[in-house]
């Protein structure tokens, strides 16, 4: 079975914190816990952010002011929202999915195992030649 995703209408509705209507919770899922969780975090935050700096720019240059100091200000509230987004990406896509009725911290368990099951050869190769006991 295929996981739905939302339109874009509703996609910016749940990019700003809203709720979907529960079919699409298995897509909520796969968007917390894909391998480009990250990406899909920064992007919601970008959405977020992308209305303020189009006022921005165009009060600057309705006002007279130089465009530079509009893209400078633009710039540097994008680089404080990356910071923001990024520092608090874990605890936000876990409280997401909360709301959608999953465990506490589940996306991140899912993730951890995930990786566990990708990466087990390496893991293997590491105790093998590391945690012998042989030396």
């Amino acid at each position: 079975m295929a996981v739905r995703r939302p339109n874009p209408l509703p996609w910016v509705y749940y990019s700003y914190g809203g709720r979907l209507p529960d079919r699409y919770r298995d897509w909520v899922l796969h968007d917390a816990t894909c391998r480009t969780w990250l990406l899909r975090v920064f992007v919601r935050g970008l959405v977020q952010v992308l209305p303020a700096a189009v006022i921005l720019v165009t009060l600057f240059e309705v006002f007279g002011h130089s465009w530079p100091l509009a893209v400078g200000a633009v710039v540097l509230g994008l680089v404080g929202m990356l910071r923001y987004v990024l520092s608090y990406s874990v605890e936000s896509v876990n409280g997401r999915l909360t709301r959608y009725g999953f465990p506490p911290r589940y996306g991140t368990a899912v993730r951890r195992q995930r990786y566990r099951e990708q990466h087990a050869d390496e893991a293997e190769r590491y105790r093998a030649r590391w945690r012998s006991g042989t030396d």
